[in-house]
């Protein structure tokens, strides 16, 4: 996972956010990410200890289900409860589907037509199809929660040498509820308006190759997905 990393004694701390820290660690002796969920003190220790064990095993029961459906993220190596953390695959290589957009539009004033961006769009759309078809809602679906892994080039694709790898469901829930997948969509939809502004029709592609890839009540889940975002413009319209 390419992200600029600190020494902090010594961990290699990685990212920092609301809920959790990611840091360069080890399993079995085994170099690799750990994502630990720290205590919030606001909360009752009680009730935060519970609320952390909970969201672990969501995210654990998530990597298990997306290997089933066959979406790509970090190889899932343990979790520890008591410490709280989540053990995963360290992906050096990586870097985020953001960083790599905010390349391409930096190198070219037509990067809308980028067979690369389209390529990228395609794949995106390709993910979040496969897991909503398998009743998957991400919860955060960003273009920095979405890592390009190099992989040797492909013969049959040399024009995007890259494997998708999904991360981050700290958010993540198993549902059948075509709205709460609807929102999942417009969440990506927001985050990409709010990053990529010069890319007005990047989400339209994504939802393109969505369309293709959700066969589980896709008319429906877009049909919600449109209801969510009349109802987020209303309420930017009305303040």
């Amino acid at each position: 996972m390419a992200m600029s990393s600190v020494n902090s004694g010594e961990i290699q701390l990685v990212k920092q956010g609301a809920e959790a820290k990611l840091y360069i660690g080890t399993y079995k002796g085994q170099r690799c990410l750990v994502k630990e969920r720290f205590e919030k003190k606001y909360r009752h220790p009680a009730l935060d200890r519970q609320l952390t064990r909970q969201r672990i095993k969501a995210e654990q029961k998530a990597f298990q289900r997306c290997a089933t459906a066959g979406v790509l993220t970090p190889a899932f190596y343990g979790a520890d409860l008591e410490e709280r953390k989540i053990y995963m695959e360290y992906l050096d290589k990586s870097r985020t589907a953001k960083d790599f957009i905010d390349e391409l539009t930096a190198l070219s004033q037509d990067a809308q037509e980028s067979p690369l961006l389209q390529k990228l769009a395609e794949k995106i759309g390709y993910v979040v199809g496969v897991l909503h078809r398998n009743n998957l809602v991400h919860g955060d679906l960003t273009t920095s929660n979405i890592l390009l892994d190099p992989v040797e080039e492909d013969p049959e694709d040399p024009v995007f040498p890259y494997r998708l790898i999904t991360i981050d469901f700290g958010l993540s829930h198993f549902s059948d509820n075509n709205e709460n997948k609807g929102v999942d969509l417009y969440v990506l939809e927001r985050a990409i308006l709010s990053t990529h502004s010069q890319l007005p029709g990047l989400f339209e592609m994504i939802l393109e190759a969505y369309r293709v890839h959700n066969t589980n009540n896709c008319k429906e889940t877009i049909a919600k997905y449109e209801e969510v975002r009349a109802r987020g413009r209303k309420r930017t319209m009305v303040g």
